[in-house]
């Protein structure tokens, strides 16, 4: 099978890690008869150093003309740090998700038994969690009407939905509860007792899980849900919501697992096209110090994997995912005493693939900055 990828490294930590995504998909197009085109194009900070725009025509171009796109990150402290740029990286995933209509962000969240006691929460509370938060993406206060005042002490950011965007979001996360692995159960997370635009969420939901009646719903207001995702996340299978209650509450989750740098995530479009990227940020801090998680980029290749219909291969992945973790191989983000650097873990990973590590190993033998087992 052969496939085009777009590929968009971006800022930070996102070229590190998304090298060692494409050399994870590598492994996996070897062992199973695939190709991968890559095709690498710019957006963000560095899009703007080198442009002048935060998501240059070429990029758009790229990203209609590929199976799917693998994303790193976006950002810049000269431009995070200064609230009046005119030109910001954001600007770039913005208008990015709006032209290719990326509606619904899907965020895994679960754990791993071997990383259980590097959770801030009790291992009691978070063992067997796994819940998928489906956040819309491209409406709501984010993509909102935003005005200033001329003597700039008054602002305004309107929030609007209309019918046709929460449907299509409810009946993308009422169809994935229906899926085998899942337990049938939507929570619609809103805050109707306040919001006009959460009573037409809770009023066109209700209306969309009458064609699923297999599925289990229940309403919960957002404060309560950032709440119980900490006092019972077990309570949760789908998790669907509005865009700004889902970009706050899915990195609220994340800490569940122990680390931002573990969870990927998908944005699933309109079109048939849709985008791959883990859910952390620049983390410029880390950029080229090879000390970043790449687990949530190599994680979200897997979920490209799976929607490019290569099962098999997505699984292979993530076995081989879990086994670094099982065996304690974890970055500085996890254990910053006994870690392993992003190449070396990608090369883990890559060798697992490639059927050249064994069952166990021992951890002595693993060189720094090199996965060689002697």
């Amino acid at each position: 099978m052969i496939k085009k990828i777009a590929v968009i490294e971006g800022d930070g930590i996102g070229p590190e890690v998304t090298k060692q995504s494409i050399n994870v998909l590598n492994a996996i197009a070897e062992n199973f008869g695939h190709q991968f085109i890559y095709k690498h194009v710019l957006m963000g900070a560095v899009a703007i150093d080198k442009t002048g725009n935060p998501l240059p025509d070429e990029t758009i171009d790229t990203c209609l003309n590929s199976d799917a796109i693998l994303f790193g990150a976006i950002g810049h402290p000269k431009y995070d740090n200064n609230p009046n740029a005119k030109v910001r990286p954001e600007q770039g995933l913005l208008k990015l998700r709006k032209t290719l209509q990326l509606y619904a962000n899907i965020r895994p969240i679960n754990t791993y038994p071997s990383l259980q006691h590097l959770s801030p929460l009790k291992s009691k509370n978070i063992e067997a969690v796994d819940f998928i938060i489906f956040r819309e993406l491209t409406g709501g206060i984010y993509f909102g009407k935003k005005e200033l005042n001329a003597e700039g002490t008054q602002a305004s950011d309107d929030c609007v939905y209309n019918r046709e965007e929460i449907e299509r979001m409810a009946h993308l996360a009422f169809h994935f509860a229906q899926k085998e692995n899942r337990r049938k159960k939507v929570t619609l997370v809103d805050k109707a007792n306040v919001l006009e635009t959460s009573r037409l969420w809770r009023k066109v939901v209700q209306e969309v899980a009458a064609q699923y009646p297999d599925v289990t719903v229940e309403y919960m207001f957002v404060d309560n849900a950032a709440m119980q995702i900490i006092l019972n996340p077990k309570q949760f299978d789908i998790v669907l919501t509005e865009n700004m209650f889902g970009d706050i509450i899915s990195d609220e989750a994340s800490v569940i697992s122990g680390s931002l740098g573990l969870l990927p995530s998908a944005s699933i479009g309109t079109g048939g096209l849709a985008l791959f990227e883990p859910i952390h940020g620049s983390y410029p801090q880390a950029a080229g110090k090879d000390i970043a998680n790449p687990i949530g980029s190599i994680l979200s290749a897997a979920m490209m994997l799976e929607y490019l219909g290569m099962k098999e291969e997505a699984d292979t992945v993530r076995k081989a995912v879990a086994w670094t973790l099982q065996n304690g191989f974890v970055t500085k983000d996890i254990d910053p005493v006994n870690f392993y650097f992003t190449s070396t873990l990608g090369e883990l990973i890559t060798d697992y693939i490639n059927g050249i590590v064994p069952g166990s190993v021992k951890k002595e033998n693993i060189e720094l900055r090199k996965s060689t087992i002697i």
